[in-house]
């Protein structure tokens, strides 16, 4: 059966507490097998029979809103796309080594032109962004802390759903659960 990595936005983060085992529990809840987790910020490992990722976002976003009562969005990679978006060279290697902050955000569909000339727009000195179909990569000089950017910052100004993920926190999970 396919693995699964769902990357959940909205979990452990503003208030909204769940325990990774409640996590487990609530996927498992949708008969998906092999569920697992991997750190506290809503990143869930499954396997399912269900290929179109796109109808599992969608059944994963319902019964997370009916459980915990507020929207948890849902972006969703097989194992074959997470390898490839980990393995894209957004930027130069000297260039990341030097961050403060190399972050993976995962976006449910490419971004419409509109979107993309609104990401151009936040780029500065300290925070560079590649975008490479479903995955935005943010270069960020100083470190998240110290920046500007956020999550909020670019679904205001996109229009678009995104959470993000730090790229060694995606290349520690493909090793742990490799393809």
């Amino acid at each position: 059966m396919p693995r699964h990595y769902a990357f959940l936005r909205a979990i452990n983060v503003g208030g909204h507490t769940v325990t990774m085992a409640k996590l487990c529990e609530l996927f498992e809840g949708l008969g998906f097998t092999d569920v697992t987790t991997f750190i506290a910020s809503g990143n869930v490992i499954f396997t399912s029979p269900v290929k179109n990722t796109a109808a599992l976002e969608r059944k994963i976003e319902a019964h997370l809103e009916k459980a915990l009562g507020y929207e948890v969005k849902t972006f969703i990679r097989t194992g074959p796309e997470l390898a490839a978006l980990a393995a894209h060279k957004a930027f130069p290697a000297g260039r990341v080594a030097g961050a403060g902050a190399f972050c993976i955000g995962f976006l449910s569909e490419p971004l419409s032109p509109a979107a993309r000339k609104a990401l151009d727009g936040l780029a500065n000195d300290n925070d560079a962004f590649h975008l490479n179909g479903r995955e935005i990569y943010w270069l960020c000089k100083t470190g998240q802390a110290d920046s500007e950017f956020s999550n909020n910052v670019f679904e205001k100004a996109t229009k678009a759903r995104v959470t993000f993920r730090g790229a060694k926190t995606v290349t520690k999970l493909l090793a742990k659960w490799p393809l």
